[in-house]
């Protein structure tokens, strides 16, 4: 079916000329698609959100599922404004918002991937995964993805409300700097689990934590991984080819490409971060900050919650 040309408003916000992901939605097969989509996304929401209510009431914290449930959230949001958006075709506002949240909802599985993969250095080689300058490096990466989604969401704003030549090849090159930097964040997990096991000898203080064996930890860490390069290098690779107009979009613009190519991993690894119980394979004891932390019982944390309220109420004394 070929994408219907958008109709030029006389002032901004200006409707793209260009091709994009998905292409314009139709009401036929777009909103059949994305209420199938809403509805898994509903579901993770519900699942992420019991577990962590059930969590929180046995006093096992555990705010990644929360985070999940936010990403679940967020995608909800992104098919319910498709829907929107095909039922009127030419609200451009809309079709800004639902491009945004199409780019932005998937971050939050990069961030969380990133953090797992943290926790597996640290209780393989606690000298090195609580290094200082590891911390900083990755804090400094954290930041860049906030940057970067500030960046997309400007690139596509400011596209919409200019006509300039100039403008639009700029904001062009933000678009590219970001989206490539998020390819690169989503490496990060996969250099982690590297110095975790081949880059640096065997540790003597290696520490356990969470429920289940190291090594599953490592096989979801990785799949998750490979999930979300595969997600972001497809995004990334289709950004950097030359622009096509709305009326001739290639392959990878396509509306199957667009569902397939985009959604489906994310199932996939939502999946796995849902039903492998994360929250009890990845959880750590609060306050973990140093080495040793990891491998602390709950009956060790309790004594030392404890002794920390003692030497506080003698001080006050």
């Amino acid at each position: 079916m070929s994408q219907m040309q958008p109709q030029q408003q006389a002032g901004p916000p200006y409707a793209s000329r260009m091709a994009s992901p998905g292409g314009l939605p139709e009401v036929i097969p777009d909103i059949p698609i994305s209420a199938v989509f809403l509805v898994i996304y509903l579901c993770f929401a519900i699942t992420n959100m019991t577990i962590l209510q059930i969590n929180l009431r046995r006093q096992h914290k555990f705010v990644i599922s929360g985070a999940l449930f936010g990403f679940s959230t967020s995608r909800i949001v992104t098919f319910s404004l498709r829907i929107a958006w095909a039922k009127h075709q030419h609200n451009v506002r809309l079709a800004i918002a639902a491009t945004i949240f199409v780019n932005a909802g998937v971050l939050v599985v990069y961030v969380v991937n990133l953090i797992f993969a943290q926790r597996i250095l640290r209780a393989k080689q606690p000298t090195v995964g609580w290094h200082p300058s590891i911390s900083i490096a990755l804090k400094v990466f954290y930041v860049g993805i906030g940057a970067a989604l500030i960046l997309v969401i400007y690139s596509v704003v400011q596209s919409s409300y200019t006509l300039d030549p100039n403008i639009l090849h700029d904001t062009r090159d933000i678009q590219l700097a970001a989206i490539t930097y998020l390819l690169v964040f989503t490496t990060l997990p996969a250099w982690l689990l590297l110095a975790a096991h081949f880059l640096l000898p065997k540790s003597a203080d290696e520490e356990l934590f969470g429920h289940g064996t190291m090594r599953t930890k490592v096989i979801i860490n990785v799949l998750v991984t490979c999930i979300c390069i595969f997600i972001s290098a497809f995004r990334t690779g289709t950004t950097w080819m030359a622009p096509r107009p709305a009326t001739d979009p290639a392959w990878y613009q396509s509306k199957p490409a667009f569902y397939t190519f985009s959604f489906i991993p994310e199932i996939l690894a939502l999946s796995l971060l849902t039903f492998s119980r994360v929250d009890k394979r990845f959880h750590i004891p609060d306050g973990s900050k140093q080495p040793g932390d990891y491998s602390r019982r709950p009956s060790e944390q309790t004594t030392m919650e404890k002794n920390e309220s003692s030497d506080a109420s003698s001080h006050q004394i």
